[in-house]
């Protein structure tokens, strides 16, 4: 697919890694949706990101937690006629050691999951009909949490792994119209997501990379264009770790 003059909706887009996918989107010749939770500021500076390469960009607000909200950020969307791409980036997640059970409370499960599962869930449903008009693309950003029994919290692994499970599902449900990918970062340097890591994990990470670094931003950005112009992947997942032998089994 040529990505010139598309329509992408990119929701947290106001994050680290949602800001490198807005730009390299743009970068590629995508107009860009750039959604976020709170903070207006961080996202106007990814919309800016994008303005700067000579593409369209605007701004919206959006709880993943909350369907009216989605519904209303789908029907915000429709107004410009079409989606072509969509980029479930946003996430929620918290530095929980996995053996301490008793700190994970089913308030923070029940967040975790809605905002990483059901509201990816929720917006793909609400668009599936825009994206299938234009011969749409869906990318999940998930995590090698999700394929790994380790991350930030039991809570976010499993959350990740129904992620990509959902990606094979929808990639049946939306075929031949849509693709649905996925790209599955392990540690990200330098973002604020990464900070939140237990240090065990953050280590163990940086061990088992075999080209002696992990992710970065722009790698995951370029893994999503990837899957935005292919014709023929779907239902796949992309892992971008640094090479952790552990995850090869499982891209």
């Amino acid at each position: 697919m040529d990505l010139t003059g598309k329509l992408a909706v990119v929701t947290g887009g106001s994050g680290d890694i949602g800001r490198a996918i807005c730009g390299a989107l743009a970068a590629a010749g995508a107009d860009v949706i750039v959604t976020y939770l709170g903070d207006q500021e961080r996202a106007e500076a990814s919309a800016e990101i994008v303005r700067t390469a000579g593409r369209t960009a605007s701004v919206l607000q959006l709880d993943q937690r909350d369907e009216a909200s989605i519904d209303a950020a789908a029907a915000a969307v429709a107004q410009h006629g079409r989606c072509d791409l969509l980029v479930n980036n946003a996430a929620w997640n918290i530095g929980i050691p996995f053996r301490d059970l008793a700190t994970l409370d089913s308030a923070t499960w029940d967040r975790v999951q809605e905002t990483n599962l059901r509201g990816p869930f929720l917006l793909t449903r609400a668009l599936a009909g825009l994206l299938a008009n234009g011969g749409g693309r869906v990318v999940n950003i998930a995590s090698v949490g999700g394929l790994l029994p380790g991350s930030s919290s039991i809570a976010y692994s499993c959350s990740k792994a129904a992620l990509i499970h959902l990606t094979h599902c929808m990639a049946v449900a939306l075929a031949p119209a849509v693709t649905v990918n996925c790209v599955a970062p392990g540690l990200v340097e330098g973002t604020r997501m990464a900070a939140r890591l237990p240090d065990e994990i953050s280590e163990g990470a940086r061990r088992a990379a075999l080209l002696g670094q992990v992710g970065s931003p722009i790698d995951i950005a370029n893994a999503t264009v990837m899957l935005c112009e292919a014709k023929s992947i779907t239902g796949q997942t992309v892992v971008v770790d640094g090479g952790n032998p552990a995850a090869m089994n499982f891209g």
